[in-house]
């Protein structure tokens, strides 16, 4: 069975946070916390006015851009698209660093790299990459991306210290980080999962939610149950009629790899 497409709404939003052509420009005021820019012309060409966002100006904290730059004084910025009538908007913050900026650069999506777990939180882990300029942690996995199985916090999964091989996703110079995954590395289980549409499943329930239930159907494969399914009878919450932990019997219906889920019908 083929791997599942690419969702296309992922690729437009990935394809937005490519590294974009450096331009130098000199600055010509403050617009609040924006900067107001030209770019020095090449021979030739008229100059182009240009905007850096506040946000876009640099990966410190100061209280305005002004700490930062002088009138007429160049800089390098990334170039991050247009906005207002075609103003084109830049980011001091991509080039703000070199060393940082050409590391980024040289990793490509796809890539395999390695690393050491730096931190696990709630959200997902950070990651030393090796190869990265010191002092800087620059690798982030978030939480979906560590496994495909079910878990409910990162530490599940991994934990501070240890050496990661992981997946490029993307390496962004606006952000100073790189998307990582692990679970790039793992076969998606529902490409053999398909096999099962239509046939009756037994699993423990692994979630209660207001509009249904969660149900562990093999390992790394958790399928959903909605309230519907469950009763004929007119309740507010599953809750009333099942717990976590019990097993249930349940009919796969449809096997979503592009959006990487299972529906699940009463057996």
């Amino acid at each position: 069975m083929p791997e599942p497409a690419p969702d296309p709404r992922l690729q437009s939003l990935t394809n937005q946070l490519q590294p974009g052509a450096v331009r130098t420009v000199k600055v010509t005021g403050f617009d609040g916390a924006d900067v107001l820019v030209q770019l020095v012309a090449v021979v030739g060409e008229e100059a182009e006015v240009g905007r850096i966002p506040g946000h876009e100006a640099s990966m410190r904290r100061v209280g305005h851009p002004s700490e930062l730059f002088e009138v007429g004084e160049e800089i390098e910025a990334e170039e991050i698209g247009r906005w207002r009538e075609g103003e084109l908007h830049l980011s001091a913050r991509a080039c703000e660093m070199p060393a940082l900026r050409s590391f980024l650069l040289s990793l490509e999506r796809g890539q395999l790299v390695t690393g050491t777990v730096a931190a696990v939180h709630n959200f997902g882990v950070f990651v030393h990459v090796d190869g990265e300029p010191n002092g800087l942690c620059t690798g982030l996995i978030r939480l979906p991306n560590l496994t495909w199985g079910w878990i409910n916090h990162p530490s599940e999964a991994v934990e501070a210290d240890q050496r990661i091989t992981a997946e490029v996703v993307i390496a962004e110079t606006r952000s100073g980080q790189v998307t990582l995954s692990l679970k790039a590395l793992q076969e998606d289980p529902l490409i053999r999962f398909a096999e099962q549409v239509g046939h009756v499943v037994t699993g423990p329930i692994v979630k209660v939610v207001p509009s249904g239930v969660f149900v562990q159907l093999a390992r790394d494969v958790v399928g959903f149950l909605h309230l519907s399914e469950l009763t004929d009878e007119s309740v507010e919450t599953p809750e009333q009629l099942v717990d976590e932990g019990k097993l249930i019997m349940v009919k796969v219906t449809e096997v979503d790899l592009q959006r990487h889920r299972v529906r699940l019908g009463a057996a």
